[in-house]
């Protein structure tokens, strides 16, 4: 019995310890973002950087609010790097867009970025151990797309994702 209670804990142990590793390195991946993303807080710099196109939806809008749910908030304004969504590979700290939410002052404030893969056919792509969201396309005009947000700017409470949540109720496209 004491054998028994001795591996139990061992795995238990050894669970948690490899769970904290996927962990860490996701919180590292997620800092490099950071890092990587901290100059686009400045949007001259986005633009500079290639982010130079505010992708609206069908309806013209380009702070991008749940239509369906207003209660779970918005995207904000999506600033798109045509180069960037137009090459396969995933970099996690290059992200193919940049999100923004507008201040009242008509200012854009960095809150999250996006990452963006055109689905072919190929299986569903992850991130930082996330799968990405599937979206037909149709509100912006696109073919189907894989899609996934990293708040990494501002928190978002959304759960069960959380910082990979698609949608944050702390951002509002009324301004």
């Amino acid at each position: 019995m004491v054998l028994k209670a001795t591996i139990v804990g061992v795995l238990v142990v050894g669970a948690i310890a490899v769970a904290g590793t996927a962990f860490g390195s996701s919180q590292s991946a997620l800092s490099e973002l950071r890092n990587a993303t901290a100059a686009f807080h400045d949007v001259d710099k986005a633009v500079d950087a290639g982010y130079d196109f505010e992708l609206p939806d069908v309806f013209g809008d380009t702070c991008i609010a749940n239509l369906s749910d207003p209660g779970a908030g918005a995207m904000g304004v999506h600033m798109v790097s045509l180069a960037r969504v137009g090459n396969p590979a995933l970099d996690p700290a290059d992200p193919e867009v940049l999100v923004y939410e507008r201040r009242n002052d008509g200012t854009l404030k960095l809150v999250a970025v996006e990452y963006v893969v055109f689905d072919t056919g190929q299986p569903r792509p992850s991130l930082f151990g996330v799968p990405f969201a599937s979206n037909d396309g149709s509100r912006y005009g696109l073919p189907p797309f894989y899609a996934l947000h990293a708040w990494v700017w501002k928190p978002n409470p959304s759960e069960p994702l959380g910082i990979f949540s698609d949608w944050n109720p702390r951002v509002s496209c009324d301004t």
